[in-house]
């Protein structure tokens, strides 16, 4: 069913609105804001990676409309981790408004800030730790531990006195992480003691039963891919998953050999993540990658960027032969990272252009080198029996991921009514231990294409399609001003056709004739004229050739 828009009511008195602007219905471009006493709080603000189907698109960003025109009563954006999902658009938030403070840990200020530093923006920030509590503007704030895939990743719990809101982020609750750092079940127990209003809570792997796996497990792995690899080794995952990094750099020193970042958002991140130590590097393993390539081929493995299957990222360019560093027989390829809905068709491509230029490819289909950074079902149950909350709100998944959280928290007692499944711009009122749907705004995608922010329409993405997938035409025709008639024309041209120009003889008369039908009619005007062509040879290639072409019609008056 299409989505029905309709505007909230004006905001009451000790009501605090919650409405999430990304995340629902997609795994990325996070959101939420919060509202109460006039004044907002925003928890997230991150991008979503184009499809095949948005050719052309570097990024999607939340769409701001809602509350463009209020950022003045923005008091604040929490930021609960460092990955692109929940941090990538704050730097278009802030050219909208510099000063917005920006709330987060030290990791993920700190990549934050590498970022807005590419974008000439010195932001305002308070940097937070689990435990600590924050008043900001009417929001009492408390940010609480949790495990997720990258270090330093918060849940934030926000009271007001319409309610207590718990937002885990993204979590999971492996038990034996890497950094000793637990979800802090504790915390999580005494908020449930205190009262959760309203828990939003991550869903990516609502559907996937049991527990995640644990982080530890891979290391063994990957010890032993990269102690059979004959000669080269490159391992790709995404440029913050610390963890990852750090298993890689430990078994290559077992290995006994180097280790060189390619990508630059990989040198970047790394960089920082040691800098403030949270990635361990024993002296002398890292290596540029320039001087890398005088190693022996068995002395090196290279940690890079593009486990998406992303065009213009280094794993990519390797498996198209347009990097320095060209896979071949006895390299051995790891792709250490989950696959992002969407992403599938991409990362598959990518693994057989590696396979045919004769690397030894492992991934997490034939191998254990991945385990999610997301909360299973189990998991999931273990913290609605904890919290016990009112009302909850699965965010960050696609419809599928919402729906099996829901019944997760209706299968532990929560009623039906009080588990709310909404979308991006659906606004929640919060109230008394009730929360309800009271509005839902109309929330759009926003594409970056090159420079430009939200220019490019779904009209523009479609043109772009029919160009790629139909090819295109273009008619130009001359006529008399006065009578109609054709004077030259028409002139065909064609791109992304197999058939030669000839082909298009056969639809010249029939062009002729349906313009001077439309002549003798009193027709004058060159854009019904043009109308005319359109419809003529459109109609033509559908039933000679079965395209869909877009087709560009040219009326000139002479």
């Amino acid at each position: 069913m299409p989505t029905t828009v309709y505007d909230p009511p004006a905001l009451e008195s000790g009501v605090l609105r919650v409405t999430p602007l990304g995340g629902l219905g997609e795994v990325g471009r996070n959101m939420t804001v919060f509202e109460y006493g006039g004044k907002l709080l925003i928890v997230d603000c991150g991008v979503l990676f184009p499809e095949e189907h948005q050719p052309g698109v570097d990024l999607i960003l939340p769409d701001f409309e809602p509350i463009k025109h209020r950022l003045d009563d923005v008091v604040g954006l929490v930021l609960t981790h460092g990955h692109e999902d929940h941090i990538g658009a704050v730097p278009y938030l802030l050219r909208l408004k510099a000063d917005i403070p920006l709330i987060g840990s030290q990791l993920t200020l700190a990549l934050v800030e590498a970022k807005l530093k590419e974008h000439r923006i010195r932001p305002y920030s308070l940097t937070v730790a689990e435990g600590q509590r924050e008043q900001i503007g009417p929001f009492d704030l408390e940010f609480i531990a949790v495990n997720h895939s990258i270090p330093d990743a918060l849940a934030v719990a926000i009271r007001t006195p319409a309610g207590l809101v718990l937002a885990t982020g993204d979590f999971k609750m492996d038990q034996l992480p890497l950094d000793g750092r637990l979800t802090d079940l504790r915390a999580f127990a005494r908020l449930g003691e205190e009262g959760v209003d309203l828990f939003l809570v991550d869903s990516t792997n609502a559907d996937i039963p049991g527990f995640t796996p644990l982080e530890r497990a891979i290391g063994p792995v990957l010890d032993q891919v990269i102690a059979k690899a004959p000669r080269r080794v490159i391992v790709a995952s995404f440029s913050s998953h610390v963890h990852r990094v750090q298993q890689v750099i430990d078994a290559a020193a077992e290995n006994g050999r180097r280790v060189a970042f390619l990508g630059r958002s990989m040198v970047r991140n790394m960089q920082i993540a040691e800098d403030l130590g949270y990635l361990r590097v024993p002296a002398g393993v890292l290596i540029d990658y320039k001087k890398a390539q005088d190693l022996p081929d068995d002395r090196i493995v290279y940690m890079s960027t593009g486990s998406q299957g992303e065009p213009m990222a280094v794993l990519s360019r390797m498996a198209n032969l347009d990097h320095a560093i060209e896979p071949g027989p006895g390299d051995t390829v790891i792709l250490a990272s989950s696959l992002i809905p969407g992403n599938e068709n991409a990362v598959y491509r990518v693994i057989d252009g590696l396979t045919k230029l004769g690397a030894n490819v492992v991934h997490k289909a034939n191998a254990k080198v991945h385990v999610s950074g997301h909360a299973a079902a189990g998991e999931l149950l273990y913290c609605y029996n904890i919290l016990k909350p009112r009302n909850v709100l699965p965010v960050h998944g696609e419809y599928r991921h919402l729906t099996a959280n829901a019944r997760l928290a209706q299968d532990t007692g929560i009623p039906s009514e009080n588990t709310i499944l909404a979308e991006n711009g659906t606004v929640i009122d919060l109230r008394g231990g009730v929360a309800r749907v009271t509005g839902q705004y109309d929330i759009g995608f926003v594409y970056v294409d090159g420079s430009t922010v939200g220019e490019i329409t779904d009209a523009d993405l479609k043109d772009r399609r029919i160009l790629g997938e139909e090819g295109f035409i273009s008619v130009i025709v001359v006529v008399d001003a006065a009578t109609g008639r054709i004077i030259t024309g028409p002139e065909i041209h064609a791109r992304g056709f197999a058939e030669q120009d000839a082909v298009f003889d056969a639809v010249k008369p029939k062009i002729a004739a349906a313009l001077a039908e439309a002549a003798q009619s009193g027709v004058r005007d060159t854009h019904a004229m043009s109308q005319v062509v359109r419809r003529t040879i459109g109609r033509w290639v559908n039933q000679s050739l079965r395209r869909r072409p877009m087709i560009v019609p040219l009326v000139i008056e002479a």
